[in-house]
């Protein structure tokens, strides 16, 4: 049985869209001046990943003032994903779960830059899915 919600919206019934108790996302990409997405780059392991976010990240928020994050394996391993290994199941579960924030930061109108190795379609293509199902953004490009 589940637990009763400590906190719930009002505004929406019982496993219904919480859609309602948020800011609408018009308002809030006006407000920001700028739209979310999530630019997830995978690749191998030295294939520059985490310099070409990190590049663009200080090029974006420098010169054009957006609002951008960078997301990578260095700064996900000592903190969200610090219980994971390499395992088939544990690199699921970190590109999950990355693909889960990104899709919440996307979703707030940042730029979301993702530098993650993520080997499987399988995986890619949840989080994929996950962006086009909330109406955000996803472009995916892999480095060599």
């Amino acid at each position: 049985r589940t637990p009763p919600h400590i906190i719930e919206c009002a505004a929406a019934t019982a496993g219904a869209s919480q859609s309602a108790c948020h800011l609408p996302t018009e308002t809030r990409y006006a407000a920001l001046k700028q739209k979310g997405a999530t630019l997830w780059m995978t690749g191998c392991s030295g294939a520059g990943k985490t310099t070409i976010a990190t590049a663009l990240e200080d090029i974006l928020v420098r010169e054009y003032g957006k609002h951008v994050y960078r997301l990578d394996g260095d700064n996900l391993r000592t903190g969200l994903n610090r219980d994971l290994g390499f395992s088939v199941d544990d690199r699921a579960e970190s590109v999950r779960r990355t693909g889960e924030i990104a899709t919440l930061f996307a979703d707030a109108g940042v730029i979301t830059l993702v530098g993650l190795i993520s080997p499987y379609r399988g995986d890619r293509d949840a989080v994929r899915k996950r962006h086009e199902d909330s109406g955000i953004p996803f472009y995916e490009v892999f480095l060599d």
